[in-house]
């Protein structure tokens, strides 16, 4: 049987979910995943805890808090002035708390998301972002069924 290498294509099914069993992510019901590891498809911690499984296993690993996505950082929840997400987006844009929002990186070669967690006062022109990853902090349950490794 052909065992997960650090740079494997494999194709699975996975189901993604909270302690409490809510499914984040499940493609057991549809079609499986195809991915290859190490170009950042998943967590680098959920990869390194795929390597050397077999072929046509299935299992369910136990994610400790914030070993996939990282721990909470309190300084990554930021206020912004709304004046200036208006100058970096759509100037007409109508937020919501809730709201996942793009900003461009200082570079402009790409961009990160952060979650609108409140809105100030209009005239106090700010807004609070999270820009922790949402599933930051929490333990997870990572089900996975390998179909293939190549």
């Amino acid at each position: 049987m052909a065992q997960v290498r650090p740079d494997s294509f494999l194709t699975l099914h996975y189901r993604l979910s909270g302690l409490d069993g809510a499914e984040i992510v499940n493609t057991f019901n549809d079609q499986p995943a195809t991915l290859t590891l190490g170009q950042g498809e998943l967590a680098p911690a959920i990869e390194a805890r795929l390597i050397g499984l077999e072929e046509g296993c299935r299992t369910t690993l136990a994610l400790e808090a914030g070993e996939a996505f990282g721990q909470r950082n309190p300084e990554l929840v930021q206020k912004l002035r709304m004046s200036e997400l208006r100058q970096m987006g759509d100037p007409n844009e109508v937020y919501s708390v809730g709201d996942v929002v793009q900003f461009p990186t200082p570079d402009g070669q790409g961009a990160f998301a952060g979650i609108l967690r409140e809105l100030g006062p209009v005239e106090e022109d700010w807004a609070l972002f999270d820009f922790n990853h949402p599933l930051a902090g929490q333990a997870l349950n990572f089900e996975i069924q390998l179909i293939g490794v190549l």
